[in-house]
């Protein structure tokens, strides 16, 4: 378990991403790479990957370089993730221009847990800190982009409850919203992570930056000195087996045209109806139909139960005239 301890400065200082971080998503679903777990809920993305993998000059740049510095294992550099600078490209600038005292530190204590790289010295020294950032470049543009669609329908939906969390309650209540994988009991929020730790946050705050790649754990940065992240996933669930067995034409008409758009606000089914103008047993029924053709996806946050479009449901209402 993690605990993170909170002061009353911390608390007022609580910030949740509005986007996910490109270089966290890179660490996170090279990770997913090198295991199992958690396969099927990846498994068309997982599928795309293996075969963009078999371009060669990608794959050596991901065998050979992004993956000794990114292994599956208790620890990785922490300069691989600086702090949000602006996007992608300022983020491998940031990376770039890590002082080489602190690679050589990094790397060494990446040898203490895993094997680190032979080259380790060159990237420190900076000789190969353009390959880098060209291999980090590469594999975001060709292995996460083409599925920013999917990933921004998760995290819409999660921004979703966040906000709808911190607006009801503040930041007590933002805090609440992510159990089961987080439990606050003020002035601690105690996290589901492998080993124990405790970081002080020290009226530093805290940023919580959501993952579609990051899977049942949380993950945060190994020098508490750095300023404090925690990285959640984005909470998922199984496949459904009704996906797609729905007719088209069961999909049509007005008023479920209208409940579909309604969640892409993440509302709950009385928000729904009092939107669209119908009564609680017709919006549950377009609700159901809606859910069992893998168009919306239902999300409990606290007592609360949240619909919201699925990428599905947000590639169909670009389809059609709003």
């Amino acid at each position: 378990m993690l605990r993170v301890i909170f002061t009353e400065d911390d608390l007022s200082q609580v910030r949740v991403a509005t986007t996910a971080d490109p270089l966290w998503e890179i660490a996170n679903s090279l990770d997913r790479l090198q295991t199992r777990r958690g396969r099927w809920a990846y498994a068309p993305w997982y599928r795309a990957a293996a075969e963009t993998l078999t371009e060669p000059v990608l794959r050596k740049q991901v065998t050979s370089m992004l993956l000794p510095l990114f292994p599956r294992a208790a620890y990785f550099p922490d300069f691989l993730t600086p702090p949000a600078a602006g996007g992608l490209e300022a983020d491998i600038d940031s990376i770039l221009s890590t002082p080489a005292e602190r690679v050589t530190d990094e790397l060494k204590t990446l040898a203490l847990v895993h094997q680190a790289p032979s080259w380790g010295p060159r990237l420190a020294a900076g000789d190969l800190r353009s390959d880098l950032g060209a291999a980090l470049r590469t594999y975001h543009q060709k292995v996460i982009e083409p599925h920013a669609d999917l990933i921004s329908a998760e995290l819409a939906a999660d921004r979703a409850t966040r906000a709808r969390a911190l607006a009801r309650g503040g930041p007590d209540r933002l805090l609440s919203s992510f159990q089961p994988l987080m439990r606050w009991r003020s002035p601690v929020l105690e996290v589901r992570y492998p080993i124990n730790r405790t970081i002080h946050l020290a009226g530093r705050g805290l940023r919580l930056i959501p993952s579609y790649f990051c899977w049942q754990n949380a993950i945060t940065l190994a020098d508490t000195d750095l300023s404090p992240v925690l990285v959640y996933p984005v909470l998922r669930e199984p496949p459904n087996p009704k996906t797609g067995e729905v007719t088209a034409a069961a999909l049509l008409g007005k008023t479920r045209a209208a409940v579909l758009r309604a969640t892409a606000s993440g509302l709950t089914a009385s928000e729904i109806g009092v939107q669209v103008g119908i009564g609680a047993p017709t919006t549950s029924h377009h609700l159901t139909v809606l859910r069992d053709s893998g168009l919306i996806a239902t999300h409990r946050a606290d007592k609360t139960v949240l619909h919201v479009l699925t990428p599905l449901g947000a590639a169909l209402l670009r389809q059609r005239p709003r």
